[in-house]
């Protein structure tokens, strides 16, 4: 059975028509400086509300674009605002759904970090999380 942790905060934190979804990324993408050299291999994103931060969070996007084909897997971090926990909390579900569509979750690459210290599988606390979340959407237009 496939499990899916579906949006907490789409009409709130950003656009919950896929349609207006796509467009507002698409422009905050077009209008981001995506900088000059290498494509990073790590990037910090803020993860508020798109109408605070959508504006930085595209600027960081928009360097990744140029290798969008290459890049295969994605590692997101990000804080628990609402349910804690101690250590890394992974979902456990086989992907999170955004207005744009589903993104899956590399179970494989999950399950081998479980074995590290303070890692878990804690659902809970990825219920009602926004800060992967709002990364979603731009990762979805910004990447193939």
């Amino acid at each position: 059975m496939t499990s899916v942790r579906e949006a907490a905060v789409a009409g709130q934190f950003y656009p919950g028509s896929a349609a207006e979804l796509e467009a507002t990324v698409r422009n905050f993408l077009n209008d981001a400086d995506a900088g000059q050299g290498e494509v990073p291999k790590a990037i910090i994103a803020p993860h508020a509300g798109y109408v605070y931060s959508g504006a930085v969070a595209a600027s960081a996007y928009a360097r990744l674009e140029p290798s969008r084909a290459a890049i295969k897997r994605v590692v997101l971090l990000g804080p628990c605002h609402r349910v804690p926990v101690q250590g890394l909390a992974l979902s456990g579900a086989d992907s999170f759904e955004t207005p744009l569509g589903r993104v899956p979750v590399d179970k494989d690459a999950a399950a081998e970090i479980l074995d590290m210290p303070s890692v878990e599988v804690f659902d809970a606390t990825h219920e009602i999380e926004h800060s992967l979340e709002v990364h979603l959407p731009f990762l979805q237009v910004a990447l193939d």
